[in-house]
C-alpha cells in the first residue's frame, strides 16, 4: 500500500508499506494491503509502520486523522 504520514510541519513517512498500526477512537487497529475504506480519528500513542523491506518505523503522535481509500492508499495527518 502507499502510505503517507505527515503533520502541518513535516513528512514523517512517505512510501510503500506492508502494515501500519495505530490507536483510533474505536481502539487499536492494523491496516494491511487492500484494507476496506475507512476514516477515523487518531488518539495519543505511537504509530508503528512496517515498510516493504520489513523495517519498523515508530512515530509518536498526540492526535490526528486516518484515511484509507479504495485505491490502496493510506494517509495519516497527525499532531506531534
Amino acid at each position: 500500500m502507499k502510505l503517507a504520514v505527515y503533520s502541518l510541519k513535516k513528512i514523517f513517512f512517505q512510501g510503500d508499506a506492508e502494515a501500519v498500526n495505530c490507536k483510533t477512537a474505536s481502539g487499536e487497529i492494523t491496516v494491511l494491503d487492500h484494507h476496506r475504506p475507512l476514516i477515523s480519528i487518531l488518539t495519543s500513542g505511537t504509530i508503528k509502520i512496517i515498510d516493504n523491506e520489513k523495517k519498523e518505523h515508530y512515530i509518536p503522535v498526540g492526535s490526528g486523522f486516518l484515511e484509507v481509500n479504495p485505491e490502496n492508499q493510506v494517509r495519516l495527518l497527525v499532531n506531534e
